[in-house]
């Protein structure tokens, strides 16, 4: 840059690309909820008091954070030089300093005391330490702009062309740099690949053999919520994950943990699809939104603190998946027998544990899992639970075919029997498949895309479907 003055950089979405601040109040919910929503209580009307409070609960660990290339670049390249390079943020001092000392700049001011470091108290702070012009300034937001107009040099980070013009105007140097972020990342973080597993609402109009065109447009909105509803959480999931994911070999790619997304459009994404979905909810009746409010709170607990206790989590998978099948029933209608509850219920426990075999035999070490309780060492444990639950749910479809709502839907009920075939060769399948690493990290979505997977439940199907008589209806034969 030429310049010998201070450099000052903004660390929210300049230096780092996410919120310092906002870091600390996500790692703090996820690491414990319940002092987190007490010290925002307690220090309510002093801002600068909960961010201090935040810090000590649970500091996020700096050499994590995501960074802006071009200016870390810049930054490096001036402490390199001899230059003071100083860090400033409204997030707690003892933070900015550390993220300071991490990368040995000069120096970090932050908030302290009962004032935040924004705006026209950030231009004045910076004018006391280094004079007016007596130092340049990089940041991203129209928040920043006091202590542009009293540096040297501004360094403007994203488009903001007004703003520059403004500084070009007022005899200050400027420079450009990009910043922003792209909707197809946010989009990414809603997961829509992970959408497919609500197709889970259509097994009670399957089991009921009811293909109507008003059920299918109740299920289908049903789906709809459940999607939106899921996206929500799986925003909320992320944010809480924040540092699990960065020490993930391939988690630390999703957008916020990459900071490729600010954390407050993922909190506003997040809030709007969770009206989204209770409004759909409230359309569909009180049945379909009490089931949905219920699975996005097992959600929420879920992402708080049950998957971090092993075997709860595989089991609130389980039920996570089964209240979809019931969501399906309640919005068409159509009754779902006590016996497909049972059913699905080992099915899905198995997957639960499916997931987690994928996870330790893809981990590249011997340790816990980021953020869950399992080690390679549960992995024997893991797939003695998978093989009870196959068992189960294969006793239960059996059992299934005794009853009465089976022999009233199953003319030819034998053909149930041999529909066992494949489908206990696909819940094989599966497990195997996960204790080698062989599936994705999800095995709904890695069971919607396996070809031979899909042909072996093609056949369950089938084999259902000709017993029910449905075949000879739909085509005569």
């Amino acid at each position: 840059m030429g310049s010998q003055k201070p450099l000052v950089l903004d660390v929210d979405g300049t230096f780092l690309r996410t919120d310092l601040f906002l870091e600390s109040v996500w790692a703090g919910l996820g690491r414990d909820p319940r002092a987190t929503l007490a010290a925002l209580v307690r220090t309510r009307a002093r801002p600068a008091a909960f961010r201090q409070a935040i810090t000590r609960l649970a500091p996020p660990r700096v050499d994590l954070l995501p960074l802006r290339a071009e200016i870390a670049e810049r930054a490096l390249a001036a402490r390199e030089a001899g230059r003071q390079v100083v860090l400033v943020s409204d997030a707690d001092g003892d933070l900015v300093a550390a993220l300071s000392d991490h990368y040995g700049f000069s120096g970090g001011l932050g908030t302290e005391g009962q004032s935040r470091l924004t705006g026209e108290d950030r231009a004045e702070a910076l004018k006391s330490a280094f004079g007016l012009r007596g130092y340049d300034y990089a940041g991203d937001s129209g928040q920043d702009r006091a202590a542009w107009k009293a540096a040297d040099r501004a360094v403007v980070v994203g488009e903001h062309p007004r703003i520059a013009d403004d500084l070009r105007a007022a005899g200050r140097r400027v420079d450009a740099v990009p910043g922003g972020w792209r909707w197809r990342d946010l989009a990414r973080a809603l997961r829509p690949h992970q959408w497919v597993k609500n197709v889970l609402l259509v097994l009670p109009v399957l089991a009921a053999h009811d293909f109507t065109l008003p059920t299918l447009v109740l299920v289908l909105a049903g789906m709809a919520a459940f999607s939106a509803a899921a996206s929500s959480i799986y925003i909320v999931n992320d944010l809480l994950d924040l540092e699990a994911d960065r020490l993930h070999p391939t988690k630390c790619r999703r957008p916020f943990a990459a900071g490729a997304v600010p954390i407050r459009a993922g909190m506003a994404a997040g809030g709007a699809l969770g009206l989204v979905a209770l409004a759909i909810g409230t359309v569909l009746g009180p049945a379909f939104l009490g089931v949905l409010v219920l699975y996005m709170a097992l959600s929420l607990a879920y992402s708080l603190r049950l998957k971090r206790m092993r075997w709860i989590d595989v089991a609130t998978l389980a039920a996570l998946y089964t209240i979809r099948v019931v969501a399906g029933a309640a919005a068409t209608g159509v009754a779902a027998s006590i016996l497909m509850l049972v059913f699905v219920f080992p099915v899905f426990l198995a997957l639960g544990c499916v997931k987690r075999m994928t996870e330790l035999a893809l981990s590249r070490t011997d340790e816990r899992l980021p953020g869950r309780g399992y080690g390679r060492a549960d992995r024997g444990d893991l797939l003695n639970v998978a093989a009870i639950g196959v068992v189960g749910a294969l006793v239960v479809f059996f059992a299934y075919s005794f009853t009465e709502q089976a022999r009233m839907l199953y003319p030819t009920r034998w053909m149930l029997w041999v529909a066992l075939i494949p489908l206990a060769a696909w819940l094989v399948r599966m497990v195997v498949l996960g204790y080698r690493g062989k599936q994705d990290y999800d095995p709904i979505v890695f069971a919607l895309r396996d070809r031979a997977g899909l042909g072996l439940v093609f056949f369950t199907l089938s084999f259902m479907f000709y017993g029910a008589g449905l075949w000879q209806r739909w085509f005569g034969f």
